[in-house]
């Protein structure tokens, strides 16, 4: 047993069933491990290190385990980083493992010589170089360790010489070695009694409770229904936390901030409290005005709380196990007012986006797109999104159900994260319905060559379907509507438009099924057809590019910017204009609740 067939042998022994990766010569003694190992430990190859870092943060994310890459030495590691900041910054598990010159010649400027120390140190709580034989044991040790006990990044270096010398699997008892061990479990961590009791008595105290809940609810979901239920509270959701309640119960008003809605927005100027349970939530705009509302957040990680709005309780501790210590503590409500007044603003809410997505014009309105997708969703669906518009309509039209999962690259908020995430998850539950929510600037970006990887691998999952959404409007739309709204400043073709290209065609060539899509009238059967197709499918929409996707109000400075935009000279300025205009009529005209 050489070093290499250790490292494997000691992930496999710490429950690792599957590395992403891609070789390279740096780390060919770990890939010909990988092959006298079998099926204890699977490599799956992408196409590109950095779509192996995004699938280990995911399969972080779905499954809660930790995840885990692999990259070659130089280049490759350097690719890892966009993912590995991913993983950072949504305070995921993930453990890379990168290759590195040999000992003998590092100082030497070698060839992908590069100082991975450095490299790595600001992405991970734990770097290290495996300097001998022996240290590999208590490296990778203290590597998964520290990522599953702190929710980080870890990275193992293994020069190119240490990973083909002869293995030291129980080093020697005696001076100078280190004796490590497997295994972790989680620890319960709960406030203290008078902590807890703090935070109820402010929360009994008032009569208009909101709660903001995120990804760090994602196990808690019984516990934060029946705290909102004991209190008559209104739940909204940061975009992370999604999936974590049904938006089928009145009081669920759906995710907040710039992608989010109408009636969270107003939830948040009205409350007289607010909880936040497991959100690193980052726009503080949206929160209540500093006096208005008292502050309460849960959250395991002291570094987060009271640092996006001026909580007067901070929950340190899981919040599952501090919802469920709070309950008994708090005082059911006795008004109805405040959940009526939510719900009757939700429901003109979701009446209001059935008519803007009802707005047709030359192209297919994207809106339209996702309220057709979001009927036919089964409950143990799997949804990720990237950053674009794709992930705001995204955002506000799919409407969550018991059992489902979603995620997407939150804080670092970079494209190209939607396809590889949906390729974790479908590796992960090969047995449930994966769809992927992107534009094409992302697909052209690094999306195209990952089908390559679904075409190499989808023949092993028990249900083929895995579906990628791709708004195709040969524009950079989000960046043309951050220009307008936000700067003031018109769309600028030279770097907003996108080359044509056709998605389902390409799909079909590389043994795939490609559905594309021009006219509203065909959205629905092309969902159908897409659902029951026997292998992955590319959904090319052909949507259009000049449909606003606004936050839920509109503020004087945002108005005027996107006039100034337009008059000075945008390219799409009559479109734009024109299909404002139906959107706007298309709320003051009778519809849903308002007939």
């Amino acid at each position: 047993m050489n070093t290499s067939d250790f490292l494997l042998e000691r992930l496999v022994d710490w429950g690792f069933y599957r590395v992403y990766g891609y070789p390279g010569d740096g780390i060919n003694g770990i890939m010909g491990a990988f092959d006298r190992i079998g099926d204890k430990l699977r490599f799956i190859q992408v196409r590109h290190e950095e779509m192996a870092a995004f699938m280990a943060c995911a399969h972080a994310k779905f499954t809660g385990e930790v995840g885990i890459c692999l990259a070659t030495s130089g280049p490759g590691a350097i690719h890892l980083l966009n993912g590995l900041y991913d993983a950072k910054m949504d305070h995921m598990p993930v453990v890379a493992i990168v290759g590195q010159a040999a000992t003998s010649v590092l100082g030497g400027s070698y060839q992908q010589e590069v100082d991975l120390q450095v490299l790595l140190q600001d992405v991970s709580e734990y770097v290290y170089t495996v300097s001998s034989p022996a240290a590999m044991r208590h490296v990778i040790d203290r590597a998964v360790r520290t990522a599953a006990a702190f929710r980080a990044v870890t990275c193992v270096i293994v020069p190119k010489d240490i990973q083909e010398k002869k293995a030291v699997p129980k080093p020697s008892r005696v001076h100078n070695m280190i004796r490590s061990s497997v295994g972790y479990s989680a620890p319960m961590v709960i406030p203290t009694a008078a902590d807890l009791q703090r935070a109820a008595d402010i929360l009994n105290s008032a009569d208009r409770v909101a709660m903001l809940v995120g990804q760090g609810a994602g196990m808690a979901a019984d516990e934060v229904l029946a705290v909102a239920d004991r209190l008559g509270a209104g739940i909204a959701k940061a975009l992370l936390g999604k999936y974590v309640v049904p938006d089928d119960l009145p009081y669920v008003t759906g995710t907040l901030g710039l992608l989010g809605t109408r009636p969270s927005s107003d939830m948040m100027n009205e409350c007289d409290a607010l909880l936040m349970v497991g959100t690193c939530y980052p726009y503080s705009e949206f929160l209540p005005k500093e006096g208005q509302a008292r502050g309460i957040q849960i959250d395991i990680d002291a570094r987060n709380v009271g640092l996006r709005f001026p909580t007067e309780v901070n929950l340190i501790g899981d919040s599952r196990q501090t919802l469920a210590a709070l309950l008994p503590l708090l005082k059911p409500k006795s008004g109805t007012a405040w959940r009526e007044k939510i719900a009757k603003n939700l429901k003109d809410w979701y009446a209001d986006e059935e008519a803007r997505s009802n707005v047709t014009g030359e192209k297919i309105n994207p809106q339209r797109v996702f309220w057709e997708l979001s009927e036919r969703l089964p409950s143990d669906a799997i949804l990720t999104g990237d950053a674009g518009t794709a992930t705001n309509w995204f955002a506000r039209n799919i409407r969550m159900q018991r059992g489902m999962k979603s995620s997407l690259s939150g804080s670092l908020a970079t494209m190209g994260s939607a396809v590889p995430y949906a390729i974790s998850a479908k590796f992960a539950f090969p047995n449930r319905l994966v769809v992927a929510c992107t534009g094409d600037g992302a697909m052209q970006m690094n999306g195209n060559a990952e089908m390559l990887t679904v075409a190499k691998y989808w023949k092993e999952w028990s249900d083929p379907r895995l579906i990628f959404l791709v708004l195709n409007n040969s524009d950079l739309n989000q960046v043309t509507w951050e220009m307008r709204i936000e700067g003031g400043d018109p769309k600028y073709e030279a770097s907003q438009n996108l080359p044509h290209f056709n998605y389902a065609q390409y799909a079909d060539q590389i043994g795939l099924h490609g559905i594309r899509v021009e006219r509203t009238e065909d959205i629905g059967n092309a969902w159908d057809r897409a659902l029951a197709s026997d292998r992955p499918v590319i959904f090319d929409a052909v949507v259009d590019a000049n449909i606003a996707q606004l936050p839920p109000h509109i503020t004087f400075e945002q108005a005027h910017n996107l006039f100034s935009a337009l008059a000075k000279g945008d390219p799409d300025e009559g479109g734009v204009i024109k299909e404002s205009i139906k959107e706007v009529l298309a709320t003051l005209l009778p519809h849903g609740s308002n007939k």
